[in-house]
Formats: structure tokens, C-alpha cells, sequence
């Protein structure tokens, strides 16, 4: 769990210091005021998603899959919740700023996800049964 917490910071501080030169560079046209809002979202997701996953794992080994797309559906059901929320509150009527949201919400979705997928992925082995992929 440590090692993938390193990870995550440091994934985090990378994709942060991206939006943050992009936000000096173009402003709101590119990253959406509510953007840091949603990166901190996602970056305690991940977190809690993959402590989820951890802790079902410890309770039964064999359910790997339906720990991971367990964390998976909560990720996408709690992530539609935001978008939800953000329409329901009037972001709708942004113009613009509504585009510049999505864009800015499933981008940073998709790159949480994605280092979620890699950090499981980068760490099979101790998931996989003794005798399997030995040739």
C-alpha cells in the first residue's frame, strides 16, 4: 500500500503541476475553475478504490476481479454523482465553461483511471495462482 501511495503522490504532483502550467498558460479557456476541485476528487478515489480492492483481496485472494471492477463501478457510479451534482447546481448554464468542465473532468478521469489500472497491473504477480504463466 506504501508503494502505491508514493506513487499516486507523485503521479498526483506531475499531473498537478500540468494543469497548474496550463492554467498560467490559456486560464479558464483550457483548465475549468472547478478543475482542482475535481483533481482532488479523483486523487482520493484512486486512493480509496485501491485501499477497497486491497481489503477485499485480503478477505478472499480468489475474488481479484470482483474486487477490481467492484472499484471500478463505484469509481464511475461516484463520478457520475459529481457530473450530477455539478448540472444540477447550474453548471449547464455556463456556456462554454460547461465544455471546458467535461473536458477537464473526463480527462482527469481517465488519467486516474488509468494510473489505477497500471498500478494493479505492475503488481500481478502476487495476485496470480502458484503454477500459472511458469512454462
Amino acid at each position: 500500500m506504501a508503494v502505491f501511495l508514493r506513487s499516486l503522490l507523485v503521479f498526483s504532483v506531475i499531473v498537478w503541476a500540468i494543469m497548474y502550467g496550463l492554467q498560467l498558460q490559456y486560464g479558464a479557456a483550457v483548465i475549468h475553475p472547478l478543475a482542482y476541485s475535481i483533481f482532488g476528487f479523483f486523487a482520493v478515489l484512486t486512493a480509496l478504490t485501491y485501499w477497497l480492492t486491497a481489503l477485499l483481496l485480503k478477505a478472499n485472494p480468489d475474488g481479484f476481479m470482483v474486487a477490481f471492477f467492484g472499484g471500478m463501478v463505484t469509481r464511475l457510479l461516484l463520478s457520475i454523482g459529481l457530473v450530477m451534482i455539478y448540472l444540477y447546481k447550474g453548471g449547464a448554464q455556463e456556456g462554454r465553461g460547461t465544455w471546458t468542465f467535461l473536458g477537464s473532468f473526463f480527462l482527469l478521469y481517465f488519467l486516474f483511471a488509468g494510473f489505477e489500472i497500471w498500478a494493479i497491473l505492475s503488481n500481478l504477480r502476487p495476485f496470480s495462482k502458484p503454477g500459472e504463466g511458469s512454462e
